[in-house]
């Protein structure tokens, strides 16, 4: 068939051709900003779930939503390389200039910007040279101590009641949330803590991965009554079959019941798998009827794709000792593994894997869903380990 008209789309944060199964996740995030712009209080969402499971496709679907309400927004992704301080301050100087353009009684857009001046000061002294070209005053003594706990809630409390002033919102939605350091989650937190007790117009959607929760309430111990975990997971066999059929069929397409089958049971109806076995079955197929014999046919090359980019970049970013402890968890074989059995199988003493898995979750390759238990970030990483393992497992 036609490869230029090929609808599904896979790819890093791609929307797919029909989002299925993710209404009530969305209704929330309608719920939260449309609360939260008539000025009621709503708990804020971090959105928790594997990769690959659509995190970032919700994140920016509500962030469109938002601005379709006139919500100002702020989109970051958090990684290691950059403070969240750093990835804030430019987009709120953006908004605060931009509020303090409309016309109007009051002057709390000017307060905020004199608020960022002192914060990109405290950034000074905790990262170096910063220069956003503030040309307002800093307010010496806020949020100007360099220690992010103190600071960021106090920019966010400035923001904040501008756009209270201005009868408008503030979302903030970050990615990869889970890459925050223990100290800016604790602020943000903390933020959104002042937020709700003064009922301003500010709110939180984050996303990350399922330790988000624990991290979350490890920072600060109210977390939990401060927001909402929604649980973006696979989707179930009618979601999954919905999420083929009905762009496929818009084309005149069909996929067979058997073929749906043979897919859930290749992708477990993680979203991202589910698109790049639906766009190879389509480029694979010269007739407009998609039967189970093709899709075997495509699961060789989508498997080889998969191990090429999506699993090899990962792969790669390990290092030998790293490899081994996650080759490890693959040959345990189930869904949870115990940190004390890695051990047995790498013939180390447990002790010495607090090093290993410490590494390996800030990567974001594994989390902990409990007590002594590990499990695998991304859907059937553990297939791929052991595909790509002939020799003998290499000892750390």
């Amino acid at each position: 068939m036609n490869i230029i008209t090929n609808p599904f789309a896979p790819g890093a944060g791609s929307p797919p051709p029909e989002l299925a199964g993710r209404s009530p996740i969305l209704e929330q995030g309608r719920v939260l900003c449309r609360r939260i712009l008539a000025g009621r209080s709503e708990k804020s969402l971090l959105l928790t779930g594997l990769r690959g499971t659509g995190k970032t496709v919700l994140l920016n679907i509500m962030l469109q939503e938002a601005e379709n309400l006139s919500i100002r927004t702020v989109f970051a992704e958090a990684h290691l390389e950059k403070p969240l301080s750093f990835l804030l301050a430019s987009q709120l100087r953006t908004i605060l200039y931009d509020l303090n353009r409309l016309a109007g009684a009051g002057n709390l857009a000017r307060r905020g910007l004199a608020v960022l001046g002192s914060f990109v000061n405290g950034l000074r002294l905790s990262i170096g040279e910063v220069n956003l070209g503030i040309d307002v005053q800093p307010e010496a003594g806020t949020a100007d101590s360099g220690d992010i706990e103190t600071d960021l809630p106090q920019l966010l409390l400035g923001v904040a009641l501008a756009a209270q002033e201005r009868k408008t919102a503030i979302a903030l939605l970050i990615d990869e949330i889970q890459f925050l350091s223990k100290k800016e989650l604790s602020a943000l937190i903390m933020s959104m803590h002042l937020m709700q007790q003064r009922q301003l117009p500010l709110m939180l959607i984050g996303a990350g991965l399922p330790v988000l929760p624990q991290l979350a309430g490890e920072a600060k111990t109210y977390a939990e009554r401060l927001f909402s975990f929604p649980e973006v997971g696979p989707l179930s066999p009618a979601d999954s079959s919905r999420a083929l059929q009905v762009p496929a069929n818009q084309l005149d397409v069909h996929f067979t019941d058997e073929a749906l089958d043979e897919v859930f049971k290749a992708t477990q109806g993680y979203p991202y798998f589910l698109q790049e076995w639906g766009y190879q079955a389509w480029n694979l197929s010269e007739s407009p009827k998609i039967g189970a014999d093709l899709i075997r046919r495509a699961s060789e090359k989508v498997t080889r794709q998969l191990d090429q980019d999506f699993f090899r970049v990962r792969f790669d970013r390990m290092s030998p000792r790293e490899r081994a402890f996650l080759l490890a968890m693959a040959r345990i074989g189930t869904e949870l593994c115990r940190t004390g059995d890695v051990a047995e199988l790498l013939q180390i003493p447990s002790t010495a894997t607090g090093p290993l898995r410490g590494s390996l979750i800030r990567k974001g390759m594994i989390f902990s869903p409990g007590h002594g238990l590990l499990s695998f970030s991304v859907p059937l990483f553990g297939e791929f380990m052991l595909r790509t393992s002939s020799r003998d497992m290499p000892q750390p």
